[in-house]
């Protein structure tokens, strides 16, 4: 059987620091059949120059402003051609070079495949896995305790995607995910770690906001009463987490 064809979309803007990191995850995977998408918007500190340096091997690269990460983000969905789709944005790794090769063997044919991530901080030291553990089964149902799949560790079928939300500006992904597993009839999980994360970002800078989308998304999907019993839960379990760690892990 033809092995598909994997979209790798990296967004990226000012991240000189991070971003040559995850070029070469992406240019060193093993799975031959990579289409790999760079969205730049219109970096001024050497970011730009990097990627160029990778330029033979990367299959589209647009570099102009844009009106935040999901324009970005929906910007290299419209430049992708591939039967499957990934973001693996700047600072974010494949878990090792084999990564994509072991998604696509574990079976043929699913809408979805994803995976457990590993946490990095800033020094690329591992914090472990993310505390919303991957669930065994995967449905548009399995985030009403929050993102239990992150999105550098989930591959979906292109025709299920949809553009991303302009009106949510930090946790359109999550949206974007329920949305494209409510059309998945076959969703496939992978044992193990699929992904790095590096902790951070511009949603743990502007968490209020974050949380008030999330909730937002979840109602919308799941109903406002199961939506806030389910926060309370949510609540309890973060805090019963950072007591015992002393650290989130989203």
């Amino acid at each position: 059987m033809k092995q598909p064809v994997l979209s790798v979309i990296t967004i990226v803007y000012n991240n000189a620091r991070d971003i040559e990191r995850t070029l070469v995850s992406v240019l060193n995977q093993t799975y031959p059949n990579i289409e790999y998408i760079v969205v730049d918007g219109a970096s001024t500190d050497g970011t730009l120059e990097i990627i160029k340096r990778y330029g033979s091997r990367i299959s589209k690269l647009i570099s102009e402003k844009d009106k935040g990460i999901y324009d970005a983000m929906n910007k290299g969905l419209a430049a992708a051609t591939g039967d499957y789709v990934i973001f693996m944005n700047s600072g974010d790794e494949f878990y090792d070079a084999h990564t994509a090769e072991k998604v696509f063997a574990t079976a043929e044919g699913a809408d979805i495949y994803y995976g457990e991530t590993e946490m990095v901080n800033d020094e690329r030291q591992s914090l472990g896995r993310r505390r919303h553990k991957a669930p065994e089964k995967f449905t548009w149902r399995s985030f009403k305790y929050g993102m239990s799949v992150s999105h550098q560790a989930i591959y979906i079928r292109r025709s299920l995607v949809e553009p991303y939300d302009p009106k949510y500006h930090l946790s359109a992904d999550i949206d974007w995910i329920i949305r494209a597993a409510k059309k998945a009839k076959k969703i496939v999980r992978v044992d193990g770690y699929v992904a790095k994360y590096l902790v951070g970002g511009v949603s743990k800078a502007r968490h209020r906001q974050s949380l008030l989308e999330r909730f937002d998304i979840m109602k919308r999907h799941y109903g406002l009463i199961p939506t806030l019993f389910n926060h309370a839960v949510i609540a309890f379990n973060l805090g019963w987490y950072w007591l015992l760690n002393r650290r989130t892990n989203d």
